[in-house]
Formats: structure tokens, C-alpha cells, sequence
């Protein structure tokens, strides 16, 4: 306003004290203009201050875009770079996008190989490896739901490295893959695969990869053709992991497979069925010559040590064997009979071979019977037991008995101990039937003289499957017989099978004041040794060295020894089998302790133990001559 007036008042002074309208009017002009161009400059001014803050917004959502975007990217960068998988992209043109360091790794490329823009082409021909076109024919494309396109494509590294890509191409024509190092899951894969139908232990076919052949063998065997089965089992291993430990026995059964594959060669086929069981399957070979002499083969191989260090473990074998078409053209047949002949040869006695006869099937079929009946009686309480005198030579008189079962069988009558105990062990029922000879005995011998003792045999399986300690306990308990009146006999097959668990039991029943014996001494391979391994109050010295001591000097000497052992050792000596008057006239010139045989008595029921205590030992002699 000041600069208008100002304005106004020099122009006055121009025109004087008579001024113009028209003078009058340029002034007002003049202001006028003057006015609107300063209206105007404020609006300018205004708007370009707006526009100056505007900007400056910009720039700082711009700069915060850029480092948001900046940070986005070096989060993509470590997400992947630290992915485990490889990771590359192509364009359309099939030009390197990007990759990560994953997938430099897994094909050996440098940073100028994989700058972007490279393609796919030129990097497929730096890789130090093949492809391996079987993957394309296997695997195939299929197509996913954008229209797209997956396929699969594997490369073998010259390192022994597997790469598998699995390619994405999108329906413009670039991709998306990802690359594994699926070494060690194919490996993996691989070993699944192969122990489906492998042992382990020895990489020899397992019992389903040999039934498999076994079957396809019988399909293409021609009219003429036979084909053999040999089913094997190593006699007692069980006893070699019992003492030498299972690694042991682990190293001697890959011996064992080593000397079969030798053995069976090429044109055979065997495999491991089980723990200690083989199988050999024998084609296009006359038989059963052919076989025969497989099978002596197999025996000799397997009669050489095998070597634990310095240690050698001696094994022998049983063999079954069947022979198609004649023992059957089904698989499951054909197994079945060879098991069955396995089964005769181990019964037989071991260290044999067997092949199967129809006559076996029915025997099979008897002891399948013989079975149910035997576990009836175990229910029915069909068993009773006799008793045997333990002759004193010394004192002249019946110092115990041993106690001997017996099975009352309702329809068939008295079944051989020899029969139906080695079977009652096998399925376990022994437990059960010596739980229950223990506790009759027992009870038994306390209706006896006081210097009376009964002996009771005890199974190698009752240390094992069942609970001795307390099943003697409770026999002497409920029946108040004196624990030294006990005498418990075992054989060597109970150190031989179940030396860890059977010394501490045996140990604990002798703190008791029980009495423990060796029965059959002599008949085993390591008798002498076992005498060392725990103080045996008693050697019971088999019947099978007695029966020619008085025409052979060699047998009388083996007694002579044993006798003068056990005296040695503080033990007393029973000679069991003493069957006539010469041969105890030679034991009681030897100075043994007593004799158990038919001279004395046989086995007799319980009510004959009173007569047999009050008469004089000559007499029952007698009686049982």
C-alpha cells in the first residue's frame, strides 16, 4: 500500500495542479497492473513452495523404496544362497536369469560361467559329468495346472556324484530348476532295496529272495530236468555266541558263507535262511549224485577250524535235502521237505545229511500229534515219576535215588522219555513238567530216611526260559525237604549253551546247600574243561564207558582215570549203567563211590521205595536180572 501512495503522489507532482483524466486514468492502469502482477507472483511463489515439499516427499518415498528394495534384494541373496538346493532361471531365450551359490557348487562353475545372460547350452557343456538319458525314458513330463510343463533330468558327476534337476518350463518357454546331490539317498535307496532281499550279515540272498528263485527255478525247470534243495544248519552254534560272544560268531558266519559261496560256485545258488541256517539250490545237475557230492563237499569245507585270533572253533553240520520233481514241484513243497529232512538229520544225531523220504512226512505228522498230546499232558498231569537207586559201595547200602519221568499216555501207554523229552524242550514245555518234577520229588523224598537224597535232572532250557532259583525254592518249601537231601544233575549242554546265565544260578543254588552233579561226563567235547569252571560236588560218569570195562583194558583205564579225577578234585564219582557183578566187582577194586544200574535196580514206581530201602541190594539185583 505504502509503494501505491508513494506511486500516486509523483505522479500528481508530474501532471501538476490540473491533471488530465486521461493522466488520471494511466495511473489507475498502472496500479491496477502493478497489483494483479503481484497477486500473481504470490500465487507462483505459493505453488512452487508446494511443489518444492511434493518433491521433497518424493524424495524421501523414493529413497526409502529404493533402500526397502535394496534390503529385499540382499534378503533374496542369503535366502538363496543358503538354500540347500541349487536354484537356476532361464528366460525365453534360455539365458541365465539368475542362480544361486548352491548351484555353482553342485556342477563345479566358476562366477564368470554363470554371469547372467550365459546359456543354458554353454553351461551344460562345462559340467563334469554325463547325463544319463534312461532318466528322461523312466521319468517321463507331466504337465501342472498353469500350463506349464515338469520334468526330470539326472547327471553323473566324474567325482561319482548324482545330480538330479527338476525343470519347470512355463508356457513361454523359460524355466524354473531346482538341482539335488542325491548321492547318499540313491545309495540309501539302494541298500533299502537290497536288504529287502539280502542278509546283512552276509550279503547272501535272504530267505524271500530264495523263495523267489526257488520258484522261478521250478517254473523253468524242463520235463527231464531235476533240481535239488539243501537246507543246512550249523550244529550248536548257539553254544559259540554263548561263549566266544556274539561278534565272534558274527565273523565266523561270514567264514561260513565265504566257504559255501566257494563251495556251492557259480551255477548254484544259496543263501541264509536264519541265524545259523543256510540254503543251497543245486539246477541242471544229474541227482541225486550231484548232490550227494555237494553235500560231502559242504561237510569237509565246513570240518576246517575257523580261526578267532588264535582261538579255533570246530562246527559241523546237518543237512536236509530234497530234490524235485519227485519230492514236489510246488515251492512251499519243496521247503517244506528239505526242512523235514534237516529235521531227521539233526534227530539222527548230527553232523549228517538226510533226504527226504514219504516215510518222514508221517513221522512229521506223528510228532505234530505227538505234540498236541504232549501239551495235554502237561494239563491232564498224565507224568508220574520213577526212582532209581544211587548204590553207596563204601557203606554197602541205597544212598538216594534219582528221579526219572515217566508219561502215562491214555491211548498209546508208556511214551520213551527218549521220545517226548527232547520234544517237550523244543517247545518249552520242560519249564513247566520240571517245575512240577522238582516239586514232586521233593515231596517224595520227604516221606524218606533223612540220609536218603534224590537227585532230579534239570534242563539247560529251565536256566534259560524259566526261574530255577525259585522253582527249587518253592519245591523245598512246600514239601520241608532239607536243601542238602537235593541234588540237582545237569549235563554239559547247560555250560555249553548258557554259560553266563547258568554259573550264577548254579552258584546260588550251591550257597544253598544243594548238591550239583555232571550227568553223562565223558560224552561231550569239553567235559574236562567245564570241571574247572565250577566246584561239582558229584561226576556222573556215562553208561556208554561201562559196558565193555570187563573185556577192554582201554575202557577200564578211561574209568580208572575219571575215578581217580574226581578224587583229585574232591568229587564223588557215580558210574551209571552197572548191569552185572563183574563189572561192579572192578569199580568197588577202583575204589568208586557209588554205581547206579540195572544190578541194583531198575527205575520203580514210587510204592516200591520202601522195599527197595528196607532189603538188601543183592536181592533187587536180582529181581531186575
Amino acid at each position: 500500500m505504502e509503494a501505491e501512495a508513494l506511486f500516486r503522489e509523483q505522479c500528481a507532482e508530474a501532471l501538476g495542479n490540473n491533471p488530465s483524466t486521461e493522466g488520471q486514468r494511466l495511473v489507475d492502469l498502472v496500479v491496477d497492473t502493478c497489483k494483479q502482477y503481484a497477486t500473481r507472483r504470490r500465487d507462483v511463489e505459493k505453488r512452487a513452495n508446494a511443489t518444492q515439499k511434493d518433491n521433497e516427499l518424493l524424495q524421501a518415498a523414493l529413497s526409502s523404496a529404493t533402500d526397502a528394495l535394496s534390503a529385499q534384494k540382499r534378503l533374496l541373496e542369503i535366502v538363496l544362497n543358503h538354500l540347500p538346493l541349487g536354484l537356476s532361471v532361464f528366460d525365453t531365450d534360455q539365458k541365465l536369469i539368475l542362480c544361486n551359490i548352491r548351484f555353482q557348487q553342485l556342477f563345479g562353475f566358476g562366477e564368470k560361467d554363470v554371469a547372467p545372460g550365459a546359456t543354458m547350452r554353454s553351461l551344460i557343456a562345462r559340467i563334469a559329468g554325463t547325463e544319463m538319458p534312461e532318466t528322461r525314458q523312466t521319468t517321463g513330463e507331466r504337465d501342472v495346472s498353469d500350463g506349464g510343463r515338469i520334468r526330470r533330468r539326472e547327471w553323473s558327476m566324474h567325482d561319482g556324484r548324482l545330480i538330479q534337476s527338476v525343470v519347470t518350463v512355463l508356457p513361454d518357454g523359460s524355466n524354473i530348476s531346482i538341482h539335488a546331490d542325491v548321492t547318499a539317498d540313491r545309495k540309501a535307496a539302494e541298500r533299502i532295496a537290497f536288504l529287502a532281499h539280502h542278509d546283512p550279515l552276509t550279503g547272501l540272498p535272504n530267505r524271500l529272495s530264495f523263495r523267489g528263485r526257488v520258484e522261478a527255478a521250478l517254473s523253468a525247470r524242463k520235463a527231464d530236468e531235476e533240481i535239488a534243495l539243501v537246507h543246512l544248519n550249523l550244529d550248536r552254534f548257539k553254544s559259540v555266541n554263548n561263549t566266544l560272544g556274539v561278534a565272534a560268531g558274527d565273523k565266523i558266519l561270514r567264514q561260513v558263507a565265504e566257504r559255501l559261496r566257494l563251495t556251492a560256485g557259480e551255477g548254484n545258488i544259496l543263501a541264509r535262511l536264519g541265524s545259523d541256517e543256510f540254503a543251497i539250490l543245486q539246477c541242471g545237475r544229474q541227482q541225486p549224485w550231484n548232490v550227494t557230492a555237494l553235500a560231502e563237499q559242504i561237510r569237509r569245507e565246513l570240518a576246517e577250524p575257523f580261526f578267532r585270533g588264535e582261538k579255533a572253533v570246530e562246527l559241523s553240520v546237518s543237512m536236509g535235502i530234497a530234490i524235485s520233481p519227485q519230492d514236489g514241484v510246488d515251492t512251499d513243497v519243496l521247503l517244506k521237505h528239505a526242512g523235514v529232512a534237516l529235521s531227521h538229520a539233526k534227530t539222527a544225531g548230527r553232523r549228517g545229511e538226510r533226504f527226504f523220504t514219504n516215510e518222514m512226512e508221517a513221522q512229521l505228522e506223528a510228532r505234530h500229534t505227538l505234540e498236541a498230546d504232549l501239551r495235554k499232558a502237561v494239563a491232564n498231569h498224565e507224568f508220574e515219576l520213577n526212582y532209581q537207586p544211587l548204590f553207596d559201595i563204601g557203606a554197602q547200602r541205597i544212598c538216594g535215588f534219582e528221579a526219572l519221568l515217566r508219561w502215562n499216555h491214555p491211548t498209546r501207554g508208556r511214551v520213551s522219555p527218549v521220545e517226548f523229552i527232547p520234544l517237550a524242550e523244543e517247545l518249552g514245555l520242560i519249564v513247566d513238567i520240571g517245575r512240577w518234577v522238582l516239586l514232586q520229588a521233593c515231596t517224595d523224598a520227604a516221606g524218606w530216611p533223612e540220609d536218603v537224597k534224590v537227585a532230579v535232572n534239570v534242563s539247560a532250557i529251565q536256566f534259560t526260559h524259566g526261574n530255577l532259583p525259585e522253582d527249587v525254592s518253592t519245591a523245598l518249601t512246600t514239601s520241608g525237604l532239607a536243601p542238602a537231601r537235593l541234588e540237582i544233575e545237569i549235563t554239559e549242554s547247560v555250560l555249553m549253551e548258557n554259560r553266563e546265565e547258568a554259573l550264577p544260578i548254579l552258584h546260588a543254588l550251591k550257597q544253598r546247600g544243594l548238591r550239583v552233579a555232571m550227568d553223562d561226563f565223558g560224552t561231550g567235547y569239553s567235559s574236562l574243561s567245564y570241571l574247572s569252571s565250577f566246584p561239582f560236588d558229584k561226576i556222573k560218569i556215562d553208561k556208554s564207558f561201562v559196558t565193555d570195562i570187563v573185556e577192554n583194558r582201554e575202557a577200564f583205564a578211561i574209568i580208572r582215570a575219571i575215578i581217580l579225577l574226581g578224587d583229585a578234585l574232591g568229587m564223588r564219582v557215580t558210574v551209571e549203567g552197572v548191569e552185572t557183578g563183574e563189572q561192579l566187582a572192578l569199580l568197588e577194586q577202583e575204589a568208586c563211590d557209588e554205581i547206579q544200574g540195572y544190578h541194583i535196580s531198575p527205575p520203580r514206581p514210587l510204592a516200591d521205595v520202601p522195599k527197595l530201602l528196607s532189603g538188601s541190594w543183592e536181592t533187587h539185583g536180582a529181581k531186575a536180572g
